[in-house]
């Protein structure tokens, strides 16, 4: 935690937020641009202290780091900021005739305090994109950063209150007796990022309280790859995806869904594209590390789940786990029961495209569904017959850092969504408003 928050300052810390919304001081364009330019200000000027954090907790490297989330929350920001006045503006509203003469319009009011509960896998990004959000909408709140990355959390609590005052945002570091207090708490909307399991237990707690949430879950999001597709272009962008952050992401390519006699030529591409990215020893490359011992133990005891296409070595004391790739595998393989969150891509045959839809659809809804093909015919019947959070053609993960498009869950992946103006919208109430002549 931080020197000025301890679990007893919660319910406190909490209050002087909600005095400080009360004021009115955070609905005036100019002091959410106000807050916006301080943040920028912190991921600018503390890009140093922020990057060498991640490296520490999760062995990134300074580019990818910077890249993932300083850059992209950047970014992110950047796109608010040139948008927000006209996302603010009231939206003009019809009136039917039998009450004219009327005018109505919707305004977008800002909700009040609002938690953001950040996971450890991109510590940063993931944290400070939703308060983007928060603040450009015209909240006030409380960042809870993931104790699993203690590096960065501890950055953020040291240097934010540096940029954003104490009545804007408050950093509270912690493990599970901090989360259970906190939420414990009336919000006004809670943003969650993680587990499905921890995502229970937050909605639970937001019930007694009829606090709105927005929770950002996972799942086991597949690549269909079709024949006809090139193979050499498809291995390439599915290490990119797959590898990132070392498989440590909630978008990253799960499994593969080969059709037809995809599987066996799809290998060596695999193969050769993994020794592209990182060389014949991933270990010493731009390679990130497994978290911690707890994952690293977990992911491990998955390796014997189908044959070595490339990778498998491993190393407990530096949690290095090479970039892995596993063919042969069947689908009732633990490696195939829930989402791998590290660098292992099984591959799993199938016969035709049929069976995959059946595949993906026997299963829960994924964060985001891949495909690799020539076919409008198989783009079509994948848009209209399957569901999930996000579907991209020819390049995975990479809709997250489009900040047109909404990012967010369907069923066990998640509720709600987020980046750009879809922020907005889950960071305000729209508010109905009519006015009509009394003369």
């Amino acid at each position: 935690m931080t020197a000025t928050t301890t679990p007893a300052d919660i319910p406190a810390t909490v209050a002087r937020l909600r005095a400080s919304f009360a004021t009115g001081r955070t609905k005036p364009l100019a002091w959410r641009q106000e807050q916006l330019a301080a943040l920028r200000a912190l991921l600018t000027e503390q890009s140093d202290a922020f990057l060498e954090a991640l490296h520490a907790d999760l062995g990134k490297s300074a580019a990818e780091a910077y890249r993932t989330e300083v850059g992209f929350t950047v970014n992110e920001l950047d796109h608010t900021v040139a948008h927000l006045e006209e996302w603010l503006a009231p939206t003009p509203a019809g009136v039917p005739g039998v009450f004219h003469p009327a005018e109505a319009k919707v305004v977008r009011d800002p909700l009040g305090v609002v938690l953001i509960i950040g996971p450890w896998n991109y510590p940063l990004q993931l944290l400070l994109a939703p308060l983007v959000g928060a603040l450009a909408a015209g909240n006030t709140a409380v960042v809870k950063p993931s104790e699993l990355a203690p590096q960065t959390s501890a950055a953020l609590a040291r240097l934010l209150p540096r940029y954003l005052g104490p009545e804007v945002v408050r950093v509270v570091e912690g493990g599970i007796p901090e989360t259970t207090t906190l939420l414990e708490q009336r919000f006004d909307h809670i943003f969650y990022t993680g587990n499905g399991t921890v995502g229970r237990i937050v909605m639970a707690a937001a019930a007694k309280h009829l606090t709105p949430v927005t929770l950002e879950l996972g799942g086991k999001s597949p690549v269909v790859v079709e024949p006809g597709a090139d193979l050499a272009v498809t291995a390439q962008r599915l290490a990119q995806g797959k590898f990132l952050n070392a498989g440590q992401t909630c978008v990253a390519p799960d499994y593969v869904l080969a059709i037809g006699e995809t599987a066996a030529a799809l290998e060596p591409h695999l193969a050769a594209a993994v020794r592209e990215l990182f060389g014949e020893d991933p270990r010493t490359a731009p390679y990130g590390r497994i978290v911690n011992e707890r994952h690293f133990d977990r992911l491990a005891s998955l390796l014997d789940d189908g044959r070595v296409v490339t990778g498998g070595e491993h190393d407990r004391n530096s949690r290095y786990l090479a970039p892995t790739v596993l063919a042969d595998v069947s689908p009732d393989a633990p490696v195939m029961q829930a989402e791998i969150f590290g660098p292992i891509l099984p591959i799993v045959a199938v016969p035709d495209l049929d069976a995959a839809i059946a595949f993906i659809n026997e299963r829960d809804k994924p964060l985001a569904l891949y495909a690799f093909t020539a076919s409008d015919r198989t783009k079509a019947r994948l848009t209209e017959e399957t569901s999930s959070g996000a579907l991209s053609f020819g390049l995975p993960v990479s809709h997250l850092a489009m900040p047109e498009l909404p990012f967010g869950g369907v069923g066990e992946s998640g509720m709600g969504r987020y980046h750009g103006a879809y922020s907005i919208d889950t960071f305000s109430h729209a508010k109905a408003v009519v006015d009509k002549p009394l003369g």
